[in-house]
């Protein structure tokens, strides 16, 4: 009996010291792993020590089993950087890794694959590069190596993983076919390939995985049809294939899929009609087909989707009626159908029993009336209908309509008037009812709707007074042209502080323009042309500080045009013609080139050959002792007041006021902007400010100081050039006034030296300032962003190409106002390695080395991703597979959630504003299209920004053309 015990007592000790053994390799190999961590800015690994008698099971991230034996590392999301070391493979009882969304580089470690133990691994969004490994975990469950940046192709033996139910390879650089073996994996439950580079068409022998639930192979170059084998796969319930390049009909075994609840098949070229057999299923909850080829027609059996929440059929060929059945899905919410050539009725039904918060149906041939029954469910906040032939009166079912955000019913037959209550609607931003038969006397209606940005009655009926006031302070585009307005122009515009454009055009409007508009100070384009105004030009339209675009023609106004007017560097359309104006055309800057049409049919004189007009006669002469007189008197005006007549010739300048001032460095030629400045800021205080202790930033056309004038106490900053060659490009920067960039001072060249002074702008650059920014401060400045790139783009004649925009050269200012700081670029492409990395380059561009207008927006495109993800195009790595931050955004914005791709600075805000911020992501991928062509313009990024911060209402997310939020 005592051996017995002695030999059990002895199997326990060796069992015991095994153990501590096999803990003590345990730590050498978690220390190990610490040690290969480069950086752990949140010290998670901090708990890591190796003290005498490390308790690891109690580290974080650390789960143990039973007998203390490291189960499972899971450190998601904790930036910590570094290499993965092979020691974390070398756990004999490890069942989970998670390492995903960190920083973590280099390749995945060879020995993975001895790992037997293992069941779940996750080392999603890093910067892995090199291959997939070769070779096999035969317990393993779930395989998750996304957005990294692994290349060449999928290898073959994957299909080895016989225990696999979750396989996602997603946003990587894969190329190659897809192989076949995938199909030998039976427990295959969710398949993700999106966003890498495969090509060819998509394996048959997917019918064979019976146990799959989830495909996603989107945002690749796969071609041929889609396999008909693909209805083979009973458990289905998600199939998405999106941007390829897949051809012929969509297969009718797709209806056997009874399961399936999201159909994306979205911007490929499919054709021929939806097959019925599609209708019949029932658990269908997002149906998205939309800019494929399909033609034929929308049939009613459509009513047996009753799960359906959001259909997009828009962009394709489809013909016939609108089904009324669609009326009858009780769920839908989203319904988008533009741009087909669909004809007929809407259905009179519609939104009388589902719970629809957007309809779009624009651009098609749609007849009859406007349904009553739209906003029954008392949620739509979106309503396009534009561009088709509807006809009769806006229902007043839409004037109670108190959810309504958007609304655009543009260019139909609409007649009748607007009811009081349609005036009043509170949530309304955006209103375009232009192009109609509408009718009425609208300026007697009480006006209240205070979220009003965008208003647009023109080319209709309406009559009588314009309207006082709308109710909203924040109105930024009025179009009333092309009515039949009488009465005068109402003193309240000039309380619109945030207009922007004015259109008056086209009306029966008499009376003076009234002072008081020139207290719009962001109105950038005034056209009162065609009405019946009479009284003399306003001098005080000389002040406004971004006007553009001004047209006075076909009017009857009186006297001479103010002397001043056109002073402003920002004004480069002029239109005065057809009035009773006489006198001396300005030589101020909006005149010297004005076209002869622009100022034709008045009695002007003056002006250069282009306009056409005679020259200015002189005085008559009188007697010789009357001109000696004369002569005399100026010669005793000229002694007197010569300093005086010296101050009053530069206040009065249009161009810069130049100055040459010899130093003993050399001599140098200044050009100051601001005749205020002239006096404030002297030689020395630009020298004295580019010094070491002053430096700002430096880059690699110059750098950046700070500075103060030593007499006036007056701030600026100054940026010293490493050319003089640039000087011209700087001059015309200088005449640029907006609200969104900032001034231009002066310029000081001697030569060897370029120096450029700017206003000083106490803040930071958004790089520096963008961690802090809440949602709304970073809608606010990316309106300020577009604005201002609108004005280079469509006031400046030529317009004005920025071509190197980015976050450095947006300053945020105290107001959270953005203002863009120009600098001339010159040969920008002399180092093309740093201007690539900086990440802020089209590629048209970097190919042709010319700067464009859609390069700018595309530049403007990357700003707002940034924006909203908090992500740099100069992160490189980070975006794993995808080889950019634009390829890396449209793998998130399909296939991630909002919280896996937001700035998680953003992620509080993200719940209650998630549909501003989805869309915004949408006109970010618009504006970073491959193509310059798919890209908006500046004026239509404004515009599509403007409307899409209005909103606020959270919706399924959706993906939503720019042109149509």
């Amino acid at each position: 009996m005592a051996g017995k015990g002695c030999s059990s007592l002895l199997i326990s000790l060796i069992v015991f010291l095994s153990s501590l053994a096999l803990r003590g390799q345990e730590v050498e190999l978690l220390l190990s792993f610490k040690s290969s961590i480069e950086d752990d800015p949140q010290g998670f690994l901090s708990s890591w020590s190796n003290s005498s008698s490390p308790d690891f099971c109690n580290w974080r991230g650390i789960t143990c089993d039973g007998s203390s034996h490291v189960l499972a590392i899971r450190i998601p999301g904790q930036n910590i950087s570094g290499k993965i070391s092979p020691s974390v493979f070398q756990f004999d009882f490890i069942q989970t890794v998670d390492l995903s969304s960190n920083h973590l580089s280099g390749e995945i470690p060879s020995n993975i694959f001895s790992c037997s133990s293992l069941k779940h691994l996750n080392l999603s969004n890093n910067n892995l590069t090199s291959v997939i490994p070769h070779g096999s975990i035969s317990g393993l469950e779930e395989l998750d190596l996304s957005n990294n940046i692994l290349n060449e192709k999928i290898p073959q033996d994957i299909g080895s993983f016989s225990k696999l139910k979750v396989l996602d390879l997603g946003g990587n650089v894969l190329s190659g076919e897809i192989p076949t073996s995938i199909s030998k994996i039976p427990s295959l439950q969710y398949l993700t390939l999106a966003s890498n580079q495969l090509v060819g068409e998509l394996p048959r022998e997917f019918g064979q995985m019976k146990s799959l639930r989830w495909i996603y192979l989107g945002y690749n170059n796969l071609s041929g049809e889609i396999p008909s084998e693909i209805g083979d796969i009973a458990s289905l319930n998600h199939l998405d294939l999106v941007y390829n390049n897949l051809t012929g009909p969509i297969p009718s075994s797709i209806g056997n899929l009874s399961n399936l609840q999201y159909l994306f098949l979205y911007q490929n070229r499919l054709t021929d009609p939806i097959p019925r057999s599609i209708f019949g299923l029932k658990k269908l909850i997002s149906l998205d087909l939309s800019d494929n080829s399909l033609s034929g027609e929308i049939p009613e059996l459509i009513i047996q989707l009753q799960r359906l929440e959001i259909l997009h059929l828009f962009g394709n060929d489809f013909t016939g009626k609108i089904p009324s059945a669609l009326a009858s899905l009780p769920r839908l919410q989203v319904l988008q159908l533009w741009s087909n050539n669909l004809s007929g009725r809407i259905p009179n039904d519609l939104g009388k029993q589902s719970n629809l918060t957007i309809i779009d149906l624009s651009t098609n041939s749609l007849t009859g009336q406007i349904p009553e029954h739209l906003c029954d469910s008392g949620n739509l906040f979106k309503l396009i209908l534009f561009s088709n032939s509807l006809e009769g009166e806006i229902p007043r079912n839409l004037s109670s309509c108190k959810s309504l955000q958007r609304v655009r019913l543009q260019n139909n037959r609409l007649s009748g008037g607007l009811l009081p209550e349609f005036t009043k609607l509170p949530l309304v931003y955006y209103l375009d009812i232009s192009g109609n038969n509408l009718s009425g006397r609208v300026g007697e209606q009480a006006w209240n709707m205070p979220s009003l940005q965008m208003l647009k009655l023109a080319r209709n009926g309406f009559s009588g007074n314009l309207p006082e006031h709308f109710g909203s302070g924040k109105l930024e585009n009025l179009d009333l042209s092309e009515n039949d307005f009488s009465g005068t122009i109402p003193v309240g515009l000039g309380d619109l502080h945030e207009l922007m454009q004015l259109k008056l055009n086209g009306n029966n409007i008499s009376g003076e323009i009234p002072e008081e508009l020139s207290r719009c100070m962001k109105l950038v384009s005034l056209d009162l042309s065609n009405n019946r105004l009479t009284g003399p030009i306003p001098s005080s339209l000389a002040g406004m500080p971004v006007l553009g675009e001004l047209d006075l023609s076909e009017n009857e106004l009186i006297g001479k045009i103010p002397s001043n007017l056109g002073q402003v560097a920002s004004l480069i359309k002029v239109n005065i013609s057809h009035n009773h104006l006489h006198g001396k055309l300005p030589s101020t800057g909006g005149f010297l080139a004005i076209n002869a049409s622009a100022v034709s049919g008045n009695d002007l004189c003056g002006g250069d050959k282009l306009t056409d007009l005679p020259p200015c006669k002189g005085a008559r002469k009188s007697s010789i002792w009357w001109s000696l007189f004369i002569c005399m008197l100026v010669m005793a005006a000229v002694i007197c007041l010569s300093a005086y007549a010296f101050v009053f010739v530069r206040k009065r300048s249009t161009g810069p006021v130049k100055k040459r001032i010899e130093t003993e460095d050399g001599v140098w030629e200044v050009h100051f902007f601001d005749a205020k400045v002239s006096k404030s800021l002297a030689i020395d205080d630009v020298l004295s400010s580019a010094a070491e202790e002053n430096v700002i930033s430096r880059g690699k056309n110059g750098t950046s100081y700070k500075g103060r004038s030593s007499t006036k106490a007056m701030d600026f900053f100054v940026k010293e050039l490493n050319t003089s060659n640039l000087e011209s490009e700087a001059i015309e920067f200088g005449k640029l006034k907006h609200p969104n960039i900032v001034k231009l001072l002066a310029i000081f060249d001697s030569q060897k030296k370029v120096y450029l002074v700017y206003e000083h702008v106490n803040c930071k650059n958004l790089r520096e300032a963008l961690r802090g920014l809440s949602w709304d401060r970073r809608k606010k400045i990316a309106v300020g962003v577009a604005r201002a790139l609108k004005f280079l783009h469509c006031s400046c004649s030529p317009s004005i190409l920025v071509g190197n925009i980015s976050l450095e050269k947006v300053i945020v200012d105290p107001n959270d106002e953005a203002r863009l700081r120009l600098s001339p670029s010159g040969p920008i492409f002399t180092d093309v390695k740093c201007f690539i990395s900086s990440g802020y380059v089209a590629p048209e561009v970097l190919e042709s080395r010319e700067f464009t207008d859609k390069g700018d927006v595309y530049c403007f495109g990357l700003i707002l991703i940034e924006l909203l993800t908090g992500k740099s195009p100069s992160d490189g790595e980070s975006f794993g597979m995808h080889g950019s931050i634009v390829d890396w955004g449209r793998y998130c914005y399909s296939d991630c959630h909002l919280e896996t791709w937001v700035d998680p600075a953003l992620k509080g805000a993200a719940s209650g504003n998630s549909n501003e911020i989805v869309e915004a992501m949408n006109l970010a991928l618009h504006c970073t299209a491959v193509d310059p062509a798919a890209r908006p313009s500046a004026e239509n990024v404004v515009k599509t920004l403007e409307s899409i911060l209005g909103t606020g209402t959270c919706v399924s997310r959706l993906r939503i053309p720019c042109s149509h939020v």
